[in-house]
């Protein structure tokens, strides 16, 4: 099975992480300046964590079968 890296057809929650990483991305650019850093673990239940910090942290609970 092919995979696909189109955002429509990703899962509630990936979504919500996309959507939050190209907010701060973009609030980055209009400001002139921008600092953070992305953070991806494996935790249990098969699912993975992201952290997006960007002067605050945003958590992310995204299930593996989101990501397939």
């Amino acid at each position: 099975m092919a995979r696909s890296t189109d955002v429509r057809q990703r899962g509630t929650e990936t979504k919500k992480a996309l959507r939050e990483l190209q907010t701060r991305v973009l609030d980055g650019l209009r400001h002139g300046f921008f600092e953070g850093t992305i953070e991806i673990t494996a935790v249990k239940g098969k699912r993975r964590q992201l952290v997006i910090s960007a002067g605050r942290s945003y958590k992310f609970n995204i299930p593996e079968d989101e990501i397939r």
